[in-house]
């Protein structure tokens, strides 16, 4: 089973910064997209950006020109450089992956999630 572990959240005042991990562990046989999604109180869970193993992003129209994602494929971790953080951006930041597991002679395909991360934008 392949599992996620983010860190780097925290409170931070409007137009602050901050830098979120994920690190994949587990019987990680490869690993294709890798993203960010967040979830504020009384809302659903939306994308905030995504990116391939080969480097392609896509970021939600919101956090376009703010916030940055990249990753690291030899560590299976991913980052998200947050700045000009505005009170609207605090929500529980969720770490997924698409990973494809090697066990038992099999190869399994599953989207995994972390446990979450607290953002908090206010002054």
């Amino acid at each position: 089973q392949v599992q996620l572990v983010e860190s780097g959240g925290g409170l931070v005042q409007p137009g602050g910064s901050l830098r979120l991990s994920c690190a994949a562990s587990g019987t990680i046989f490869s690993i294709n997209a890798m993203g960010w999604y967040r979830q504020a109180p009384g809302k659903q869970r939306e994308l905030v950006a995504a990116i391939t193993s080969g480097g392609t992003t896509n970021y939600a129209d919101f956090v376009k020109d703010r916030f940055i994602i990249s990753r690291d494929n030899a560590r299976n971790t991913v980052y998200l450089q947050m700045n000009s953080l505005k009170p609207e951006d605090t929500a529980v930041y969720y770490c997924s992956a698409d990973a494809v597991e090697y066990s038992s002679g099999s190869y399994y395909r599953q989207i995994s999630w972390g446990q979450g991360t607290q953002v908090t934008v206010s002054s």
